[in-house]
């Protein structure tokens, strides 16, 4: 007896739980919360008298069962705060300008569905004047990039 009255396996299922727990903590990334439930199941096994056999076959079935049954609905529930822009759906738009585009003296401004967004011309050498009409080309980060209309 390794600890004061407890055999190996019980140390070792003990351990591996607090593994996955403190791995989950570290992480926050769902990785390994099932793996800490089928531990602490094998351990519970170890203390009601079960082999080391059915031990570790307990430890993967239920970190199994629960990875493949409970992931992708924690991972739906857990990652709601993410939120989606739909940036992408102004490329194509023609939009009026609100400040005069010069890409070197960074400036231009226009309003799309009531946000000012920041915008620059495709081509360095050309500006573009207030109240003309531009088609949105693309999106680099915060800033709507644009053509003049032909």
């Amino acid at each position: 007896m390794p600890i004061a009255g407890m055999d190996g396996m019980l140390v070792f299922w003990l351990l591996l739980t607090i593994a996955f727990v403190v791995g989950e903590i570290v992480t926050v990334g769902l990785t390994s919360i099932w793996f800490a439930a089928g531990a602490l199941c094998a351990l519970l096994c170890r203390l009601a008298g079960a082999g080391t056999g059915l031990q570790i076959v307990v430890f993967i079935a239920v970190s199994l069962v629960l990875l493949f049954a409970t992931r992708p609905w924690a991972k739906k529930y857990l990652n709601s705060k993410v939120v989606k822009t739909n940036v992408s759906e102004h490329v194509g738009k023609r939009v009026v300008i609100t400040e005069k585009v010069d890409n070197l003296a960074e400036t231009g401004k226009t309003v799309i569905n009531g946000l000012d967004w920041s915008v620059r011309s495709e081509d360095d050498a050309v500006t573009i004047d207030e109240g003309e009409t531009v088609v949105v080309t693309r999106i680099s980060g915060v800033k709507l990039i644009v053509k003049k209309e032909n």
